[in-house]
């Protein structure tokens, strides 16, 4: 007969080991595994402000939903050009004169 045997000797006590769990052990079985580097929609409601070129705007912003967050700056900017442009339309439209003065008064008549 051989004297080694498999457990602790008589009187001893044995820690067990630390047991690390894996990456798999963090998903739930049926449920999607999480990759926190995949894009995900943030959800935000754009609500229409009537100016179709404003709208067309904020609806791009939606196309950053999809990308990593390096990509959202090219649509940021994008965006903020859009916006920009569509302010600067407003400047630019034609509309009543400003008014030049007090009517009936002249100033080229002086003595």
């Amino acid at each position: 007969m051989s004297d080694s045997h498999a457990g602790p000797a008589e009187g001893e006590t044995v820690e067990p080991e630390p047991q690390v769990p894996d990456e798999s052990s963090y998903e739930l079985p049926g449920e999607p595994s999480y990759d926190p580097a995949a894009p995900a929609p943030l959800g935000v409601e754009r609500t229409p402000t009537g100016n179709a070129d404003v709208d067309a705007c904020l609806a791009r912003l939606g196309d950053a939903d999809h990308l990593a967050t390096d990509g959202h700056i090219e649509v940021y900017e994008d965006v903020h050009r859009g916006l920009r442009d569509a302010l600067t339309a407003l400047d630019a439209r034609p509309g009543p004169p400003a008014p030049t003065g007090a009517p009936g008064l002249s100033y080229d008549n002086r003595s």
